[in-house]
């Protein structure tokens, strides 16, 4: 399958940072990726795709997307969602940089087990609109510390999202554990365990004395997509940090994921960002000026 993959360069002269309602952005149909971070604000909830998962939303939510993953937003024949397109680079903002002032990464970006979207209801949703409409009037006019504004809206969008989501992990930890039963907590941190030696749900199933097909039908009810799909993203997520912000070859982050292969390594890899692992790391370390390697 052939995913449109959309890169930012400010070589070309794009921005790093831009807000679009859905209704004017210049999105393709079907899947795609880019490597911006994604952010959606749908008032009024909608269906999109993360990669394999698919969420339907009955009211308003916000979508995080990370840079290279695959998602689709539903769209009817008759009309686009109603809401608003962020899309920033890490030239931008680099939540990595600014992890302990916004702590978004790991929570709403980078975290592979929970889904990407967080509810908003209550005077929430007034609050993300108005930072919206800020940002998109900014964008438009401009002036002094115009840049310097418009990352402070947005760290303030990620700071109330975080908070949102961690509260709702805290208010609803029943309703939480009655969907996501104690198998697939424990499938989790076993994942976050072995995933650089053992690759195969059936290793799983046996710490956890299930039968593969039992534990594959736990881990899709729970998380919406199967334990190979979640081994695998822990795998590339861990490609991806180590291709990024190191110089180690790529030969040695294939083996220390627990594949050998350095040959099939890059096909997985290219199959989930749409770059070879070569490629993503002389692309981004080109244009962030190898900042991405001082962290």
């Amino acid at each position: 399958m052939n995913i449109p993959l959309h890169l930012y360069d400010p070589r070309r002269g794009e921005p790093a940072f831009r807000v679009e309602r859905l209704e004017d952005a210049r999105w393709p149909e079907g899947a795609q990726r880019a490597n911006y971070f994604t952010v959606l604000w749908l008032p009024d909830g909608g269906t999109y795709h993360a990669g394999e998962a698919t969420h339907a939303l009955s009211g308003a939510a916000l979508v995080f997307f990370q840079p290279y993953q695959i998602f689709h937003l539903e769209r009817s024949r008759t009309r686009h969602p109603d809401g608003t397109v962020l899309q920033f680079h890490a030239n931008f903002l680099c939540i990595e940089t600014h992890h302990d002032e916004i702590g978004c990464n790991g929570v709403l970006f980078n975290e592979v087990y929970g889904s990407p979207h967080v509810p908003v209801d209550g005077d929430l949703v007034e609050g993300i609109t108005n930072l919206v409409t800020q940002m998109r009037y900014e964008l438009d006019h401009g002036g002094l510390a115009h840049t310097e504004l418009l990352v402070s809206y947005l760290k303030v969008l990620l700071i109330k999202a975080t908070r949102r989501k961690l509260e709702l992990g805290t208010v609803t930890e029943e309703a939480s554990l009655s969907r996501s039963p104690e198998v697939v907590d424990r499938f989790v941190e076993l994942v976050e365990r072995h995933y650089q030696k053992l690759h195969a749900p059936a290793d799983y199933a046996t710490m956890l004395h299930l039968t593969p097909k039992a534990l594959g039908r736990a881990v899709k009810r729970a998380l919406g997509r199967t334990p190979t799909q979640i081994v695998k993203e822990r795998l590339i997520k861990h490609a991806q940090w180590q291709l990024l912000h190191t110089l180690r070859p790529v030969k040695e982050i294939a083996a220390e994921v627990g594949l050998e292969d350095e040959f099939y390594f890059s096909r997985l890899f290219k199959q989930a960002i749409g770059l070879s692992p070569v490629k993503y790391r002389e692309f981004e370390t080109t244009i962030r000026g190898g900042r991405n390697l001082s962290m």
